[in-house]
């Protein structure tokens, strides 16, 4: 009874903490996100940092060489990519009026083929269905563009992130194992064995997709924007990199990248076969995703399935914004070592076996293996 007592207390505990946590994320998510960002870039960058301190730098000259070189290759790929980019929106925007005549050409054609083809009741009827949907996403584009341009808070973060986040990022690098040896210091006694293996666990699972999955996304980035470029087509090196960031999002990226290049290539091409070389680099890189990229660098014992991935995105992008999709991941493989924990405790407890005989252990793994 006194051990049923505890277990209650203890659960009550990590649950107060849990929505406290919550709640604090929460309230406090319009500032967090220098501080998150920092936190991300230490994470990633400390096991380059014990490897210096442990071929003779100390953790602070360690430090500072780790944040001097990833500050310059960060401003170093802003000053090569920035003007690029920018150039490439630029000429988009002035070419955006020919770009919609084209457009209106394919419809009106697509129209003639439609009308010849269908009663001119049903025709009248989707052209009053169509002009509906149009008002409707005009008046939501012309709602979300007053947010944000009203929206000051996104320049804020914006400059917050840019100034804020190299000295978090710098601090939490040089303290880190201090700080993780005070973490450690505050773990109940009892439990602490079982609440490092977790976090082991965590920690393997985290580092294998965030450090696998980025290393997908900038291979696949320069892939599609070199192949897109080679192509000829208009603006290939921003719908190729934009496709390769977000292919951390599963699907994602070559889904929006395979819809922007097609429809910007039905625009600008009049040649069917160079529409479909633009579409086949997307398909090349799926393979090469799927079959190479992905099982080499990310590996299939990390155990964050992809709709697990996107549902974490989203829901963390939905309820805390920016600071939400940050933490999505990390969060989203806490959770899932804690559900395989708790799964695990519940197949081995008497409350799964009740009155039935449990099997020998060398039983019990002989089936898991015959089921699996």
């Amino acid at each position: 009874m006194s051990h049923d007592l505890g277990l209650g207390r203890e659960l009550r505990f990590w649950l107060i903490g849990f929505v406290v946590f919550f709640a604090a994320l929460y309230l406090l998510s319009g500032i967090l996100l220098p501080f998150v960002a920092g936190m991300a870039i230490a994470y990633l960058l400390d096991p380059i940092c014990d490897w210096l301190e442990g071929h003779g730098l100390s953790r602070t000259l360690a430090t500072i060489v780790l944040t001097l070189a990833f500050l310059v290759l960060v401003v170093g790929g802003l000053l090569l990519l920035v003007p690029l980019i920018a150039g490439q929106l630029t000429g988009f925007i002035a070419r955006v009026p020919a770009y919609i005549e084209a457009l209106r050409g394919q419809i009106a054609l697509l129209q003639q083929v439609i009308e010849s083809r269908v009663d001119p009741g049903l025709m009248a009827q989707i052209e009053e269905a169509l002009a509906g949907s149009a008002q409707k996403l005009i008046g939501w584009s012309t709602t979300l563009l007053g947010r944000l341009i009203s929206g000051g808070a996104a320049l804020a973060n914006l400059l917050s992130l840019l100034v804020i986040t190299p000295v978090v990022a710098f601090y939490l690098l040089r303290d880190w194992d201090p700080l993780v040896q005070r973490i450690d210091a505050w773990l109940p006694r009892h439990q602490a064995d079982t609440i490092r293996d977790q976090i082991r666990e965590v920690d393997r699972m985290l580092a294998g997709f965030v450090r696998g999955q980025s290393s997908v996304c900038l291979l696949l980035g320069v892939f599609y924007a070199a192949g897109l470029t080679l192509a000829g087509l208009d603006f290939g090196l921003l719908i190729g990199l934009a496709a390769g960031l977000l292919t951390f999002i599963p699907f994602v990226g070559s889904a929006v990248g395979l819809l922007a290049s097609v429809g910007m290539a039905l625009v600008q091409f009049d040649d069917w076969t160079r529409i479909a070389v633009v579409a086949a680099i997307f398909l090349v890189g799926q393979v090469l995703e799927g079959n190479l990229l992905t099982p080499k660098l990310v590996g299939d014992r990390v155990g964050l399935h992809p709709v697990w991935v996107i549902f974490a995105l989203l829901a963390g992008g939905l309820l805390f914004g920016l600071v939400g999709v940050l933490l999505a991941i990390p969060v989203a493989a806490v959770v899932g070592v804690l559900i395989r924990f708790m799964l695990a405790r519940y197949l081995d407890s008497d409350y799964y076996w009740g009155d039935v005989e449990r099997p020998a252990p060398a039983e019990a793994e002989s089936g898991a293996a015959g089921e699996s």
